[in-house]
């Protein structure tokens, strides 16, 4: 059996936060491996529109090209494959369909606790699966701890992940991109090579 880390999200683009989170899941709760699964068409966010904004294909194409270094690390096209809005508890359920033996920790920042129980169908995901929200330094850990219990009350098992606190955002880069600043040791540099070759997140 092994213990499978999530990590699911636009990844719009991936930048070197979102790998310092999974590694510090790696680490701190011994998992054997992380998946990356980006979002094929996100019910709750909608970039499309913006200037050059990447293809779900070129989102994933950039994932790859983040963990491409990481032996640990690995990245599904699942969501990118399924059409129409993407859900995580049809994530999670497909994953446990196809691995049983598996254990998955779906990794989260921790202040989507609050929001948890507004996703669709999220008593199948508790169900399903371990949460692991990321603490970060400037959060509230008695809020935090509060949200948590009111989830275990429900069934849920949740696991507190302390994380440094990282000021990197995918809007922070699209934004610095559009105005031709650099984004240089903020995103992978395979990552910022695909950006430059595709003129993604061009005005």
């Amino acid at each position: 059996m092994r213990k499978i880390g999530i990590m699911g999200g636009t990844f719009d683009p991936i930048h070197v936060g979102h790998l310092m989170l999974a590694e510090c899941a790696r680490e701190e709760l011994m998992l054997d491996e992380i998946w990356f699964i980006p979002t094929g068409h996100s019910y709750m966010k909608h970039n499309e529109d913006e200037p050059g904004a990447p293809t779900p294909q070129d989102r994933f194409a950039m994932t790859c090209l983040a963990c491409e270094d990481n032996a640990f690390f690995h990245c599904l096209d699942m969501e990118v494959q399924r059409p129409g809005n993407t859900y995580t508890y049809q994530t999670i359920e497909e994953l446990k369909h196809h691995f049983p033996e598996d254990s998955f920790y779906f990794i989260f920042g921790a202040d989507c606790l609050e929001t948890f129980t507004q996703w669709k169908e999220y008593e199948r995901i508790i169900r399903s699966c371990t949460l692991v929200a990321a603490v970060r330094g400037d959060s509230s850990l008695e809020k935090m701890q509060n949200d948590i219990v009111l989830l275990e009350q429900i069934g849920a098992h949740v696991e507190l992940l302390r994380f440094r606190a990282v000021e990197i955002s995918s809007t922070e880069i699209r934004n610095r991109i559009r105005e031709k600043k650099s984004v240089r040791y903020l995103v992978p540099k395979p990552v910022m090579r695909y950006i430059e070759e595709k003129g993604l997140y061009q005005a």
